[in-house]
């Protein structure tokens, strides 16, 4: 049987594959705890230094299965759908010190679109789009996408783009700052895996405080965000990869970091 989720493992990169390409690879119950799990395990394995999230066939993701909600003996309702399929997705995305770069190789609409945005990394295919299809059939945006939609690229853009229901391509997404880059689909992995190995080379704790600091921005006034910059700046100088990194800098060669 197929698995929804693939994953491998190389050079200390995880590269986790949404694996239902016949629907676009949108979410059904499975495909939801499955991601979850690989997350977790990602987090626990001490070789993997960084995460790709991908998508396999033409579409990144279509967001929530429709098949599965409009079938009564499937449908969990909403609240489960939310709380329990989505909602831990984007928490775990986020909570997880390590870098994760999403690789966008086609539509990502709904949740899909929400979960590549609160990727630390996103780059995307140039036959990419983005669509906050929600509006179309009357429901509003979720997946934390009412929160780092607005942050990335302003409130009336947001709106527009949540209320309207436009396709974006990946060529405006980015330049609008909602994506990092847009690339050739043909070369998409390639420069997908490129960013991650480099991240997965780099000092690892350093990368997961910086991402721990950038989400506690979201809220935190300006004297709250310098007393914690001060807190895990001090933490990040006790750390071996910080030793090394001087190190190398002092001896003028390529530092060898190892996460540590």
């Amino acid at each position: 049987m197929t698995q929804p989720i693939t994953k491998q493992i190389n050079s200390g990169v995880a590269i986790l594959t949404l694996n239902r390409p016949e629907v676009f690879n949108s979410f059904n119950k499975e495909m939801a705890f499955l991601l979850q799990d690989e997350l977790d395990a990602c987090e626990k394995d001490a070789t993997v230094r960084a995460i790709v999230i991908t998508g396999s066939g033409r579409a990144f993701c279509a967001g929530q299965d429709i098949g599965e909600i409009t079938n009564p003996d499937l449908n969990p309702g909403f609240k489960k759908i939310l709380d329990d399929h989505y909602n831990p997705i984007i928490k775990k995305i986020r909570a997880i010190e390590k870098p994760i770069v999403c690789g966008v190789n086609g539509v990502a609409a709904g949740a899909g679109a929400n979960i590549a945005l609160a990727c630390d990394v996103v780059i995307a295919s140039d036959k990419a789009s983005f669509i906050q299809a929600f509006s179309k059939i009357g429901l509003i945006p979720d997946s934390a996408g009412t929160f780092f939609l607005p942050r990335l690229i302003g409130f009336g853009k947001a709106s527009a783009i949540m209320m309207l229901g436009d396709k974006i391509s990946a060529e405006k997404a980015e330049k609008m700052g909602m994506i990092y880059s847009v690339v050739p689909s043909e070369t998409l992995m390639d420069e997908v895996k490129a960013a991650a190995t480099t991240l997965a080379n780099m000092p690892t704790k350093a990368l997961g405080l910086t991402k721990r600091l950038l989400n506690e921005s979201m809220t935190n006034n300006l004297e709250e965000q310098l007393i914690l910059e001060s807190k895990l700046q001090i933490e990040s100088a006790s750390t071996e990869d910080y030793a090394e990194g001087v190190a190398a800098f002092v001896e003028k060669r390529k530092p060898n970091f190892k996460g540590n």
